[in-house]
């Protein structure tokens, strides 16, 4: 049988929020001081949106709540994609640095997907 979930951090998902949003801040230490409070800026708020959402989430009283937190997480991993690629193409990133973090980005957001389905009524 699996771990007892005893708060948001027992959480798989939230954990793989936490491991990607570690590495967004070690990939924009890489850019530009200009970009600080640009694009920098934006995708470490993105990026830390989606595990905070998905505490929050857990903290609420019903499903429906969880899962509508759940769906912003998923919008927040949606928005720090775009930023990530838009690194690449404007390069302040290499595609190199940028593929490790799409690749958690894709894992998490099936793990997102997947657990709000969970949640919702059939």
């Amino acid at each position: 049988m699996g771990e007892q979930i005893r708060s948001s951090r027992d959480l798989r998902v939230w954990q793989q929020g936490m491991a990607l949003t570690e590495q967004v801040y070690l990939l924009t230490r890489t850019w530009p001081k200009e970009e600080l409070y640009g694009l920098t800026s934006q995708a470490r708020r993105a990026a830390v949106s989606i595990p905070a959402n998905i505490a929050e989430g857990y903290a609420r009283q019903s499903r429906a709540s969880y899962a509508n937190f759940l769906t912003i997480a998923r919008g927040s991993l949606k928005e720090l994609e775009t930023y990530i690629l838009l690194a690449e193409r404007i390069g302040l990133s290499q595609p190199k640095a940028t593929a490790p973090l799409l690749t958690l980005s894709d894992d998490l957001g099936r793990m997102l997907g997947g657990l709000i389905r969970k949640l919702s009524p059939d």
